[in-house]
């Protein structure tokens, strides 16, 4: 059928009828039939190309219509006329150029594609607003993402629910959709990123591209299992995410300071305004770290998330740090005034203290080392504070009683004494065991029992008391067991659970009561092994009690304990003798027991 006989009314009512495959065959019959003969004319080569021109016109009009619901069916023969051109053009392929029809090869598939682009961009670009919900969002930006966003969901929808009936598998035709809708809106949202945005629509864009887009529109439950997330690449690329991650972090640090510095200021109000700390369960509380924790904790988690990065989370935790030393200053400032109610707030906040320090000790949360590290150090000296200035009243009503500790009062009569000590303990400590929270009262009892012991140690290595027998240095072992049973006893009762404060007194009489250097130095060297903070002058200090050791036997031991010293670790569970403090006349000792050193030793 040549191109002269081509019937111009059928191809035409194929077209109208929308059966593009039928009206390309036609043309296609007339395009060999014609180009089969040598007697071409010009003309018939003409009318042949006019077809193929409105053939082609149709075939993009029937591919740009892909979404309207009544083009289904024209969409699958336009479908099937494609596939028949590329078989056409692969006819074509071994015959030269000049001999080819000119309008050889159609590329119709490139058309396809193109068309489909097109369609792509003109729905992204033209999406309904208020069909999608996005007109109620606060800013222009946030409209336009959220229209953006939905038209993506709701088109891929559309091509996954009937478009792909209409496609052979060769088109791969939901990949190429989701790739096309994929790069139009990371093109858009690549201009929005490169333009001044605030804090409000950065974060908008980092929640499409981390949760939104990849978690709400392609996990879809009818997209999750077609789309290729790791083909499609990023919304962003690195440049412009960095920018917005960088703002949205330096955002976040700014937040939390300013929120805890707020809470803080708040507290501090209330101890200058003189306002009672509330109570709950009869224990004083404060909300200061039930206010902060939760911010800082939530703000950790949000960018964890956001930014996908832990090390970027652990800076938010950097605020804690110069909070607790801000907090600090202010307990010291509150100090140095005088109101009335300061045991009662102190209480209050030995509450926040504990809280802050479960917080920061908690190994899941995210901490610079050295960050922690530091809020733990800070946190030690609240502690410190507090303690030092609840247990300040009790110390100065027990010195007179300190004083009377190893002096010959003391060893005449120690029961009276250490009965004395314990019971100016019980009548004024009374009022610790009410009104503060248990843990944190038990925290302080502890460090009650830790200064008496260090305190009656101290006493002990003052050296105004010598034994100068057998029998003078039994009898003192015995009393200091004694006293520290009846001091110890008393700790147990109010709730203390440090044992190993009970251990020390005993393992001292015991250096006092025993007369065998060698067993003297076997001795000292087990309490060093407990005890590594237990220094030379300690040890000195203890066996300047004994009279009667010899400046040799003093040496010997010195040495022992020399070469143990050095050999030791430095790691320790417990650190006592570090409070002892010890007078420097026993560094005048030590010289005097190296130079008067016999020969040979």
């Amino acid at each position: 059928m040549s191109a002269s006989r081509m019937s111009k009314v059928d191809f035409n009512v194929y077209l109208e009828q929308n059966c593009l495959a039928e009206a390309q065959q036609q043309i296609v019959a007339a395009e060999e039939d014609l180009f089969g003969s040598n007697e071409a004319r010009p003309e018939d080569v003409e009318k042949l190309q006019t077809a193929y021109e409105t053939f082609i016109i149709r075939l993009r009009m029937a591919i740009y219509e892909s979404f309207t619901e009544a083009n289904q069916e024209t969409l699958k023969s336009a479908l099937t006329s494609i596939l028949q051109e590329q078989e056409q053009d692969r006819r074509w392929e071994g015959v030269a150029v000049e001999q080819r029809p000119k309008w050889r090869p159609t590329m119709c598939r490139e058309i396809h594609d193109a068309v489909l682009r097109t369609v792509v961009e003109e729905r992204m670009k033209n999406a309904d607003e208020q069909e999608n919900g996005a007109d109620k969002l606060s800013t222009s930006l946030k409209r336009e993402v959220f229209r953006l966003g939905m038209q993506v969901q709701k088109d891929l929808l559309r091509v996954v629910r009937a478009l792909t009936k209409c496609y052979p598998p060769d088109f791969d035709i939901f990949r190429m959709y989701a790739q096309l809708y994929h790069h139009a809106f990371s093109t858009r949202l690549q201009e929005l990123a490169k333009s001044s945005v605030d804090f409000e629509d950065c974060f908008y864009i980092l929640s499409w591209i981390v949760d939104y887009y990849p978690r709400d529109v392609l996990k879809h439950k009818d997209l999750k299992d077609k789309v290729n997330t790791s083909s499609l690449g990023p919304l962003l690329a690195e440049e412009h995410l960095k920018t917005l991650e960088e703002q949205y972090l330096s955002y976040k640090e700014y937040e939390v300071a300013k929120w805890i510095s707020n809470a803080l200021e708040k507290e501090v109000k209330k101890w200058s305004d003189g306002t009672e700390p509330e109570l709950f369960d009869g224990c004083y509380i404060s909300n200061l770290a039930a206010d902060v924790i939760p911010l800082v904790y939530g703000t950790v988690r949000e960018v964890k998330s956001m930014l996908s990065s832990e090390c970027k989370a652990q800076i938010i935790h950097c605020q804690l740090d110069s909070f607790l030393i801000r907090y600090m200053k202010s307990l010291k400032d509150l100090l140095k005034t005088t109101q009335k109610n300061i045991p009662n707030t102190l209480s209050a906040n030995l509450v926040n203290i504990q809280q802050f320090r479960d917080y920061i000790q908690r190994a899941e949360n995210p901490f610079l080392e050295e960050t922690r590290t530091a809020c733990l150090s800070t946190l030690s000296d609240l502690i410190a504070i507090c303690h030092k200035y609840l247990l300040r009243q009790i110390h100065t009503e027990l010195k007179p009683i300190y004083r009377k500790l190893w002096t010959q009062v003391w060893f005449a009569g120690h029961h009276d004494v250490v009965v004395e000590l314990v019971v100016a303990l019980e009548n004024n400590t009374n009022h610790l065991k009410k009104k503060i929270k248990p843990d944190c009262r038990e925290e302080l009892l502890v460090e009650l029992h830790t200064e008496v012991m260090v305190e009656y140690v101290r006493r002990m290595m003052k050296g105004k008391l010598k034994l100068k027998n057998k029998e003078k240095q039994e009898a003192a072992a015995k009393f200091i067991c004694q006293d520290s049973s009846k001091i110890c006893s008393v700790f147990a009762k109010w709730g203390s659970k440090e044992e190993w404060l009970s251990q020390i007194l005993p393992k001292l009489a015991e250096i006092v009561r025993l007369q065998d250097p060698k067993s003297l130095q076997i001795e000292i060297v087990t309490l060093a092994s407990v005890y590594p903070d237990l220094s030379k002058q300690h040890v000195l200090a203890v066996l300047n009690l004994k009279s009667n050791l010899s400046s040799s036997d003093l040496h010997r031991i010195k040495e022992c304990c020399c070469k143990y010293t050095c050999t030791q670790g430095t790691e320790s569970s417990r650190s006592f003798f570090s409070k002892v403090l010890v007078k420097k006349k026993m560094s005048v000792l030590l010289s005097y027991i190296s130079c008067k050193a016999p020969e040979g030793n």
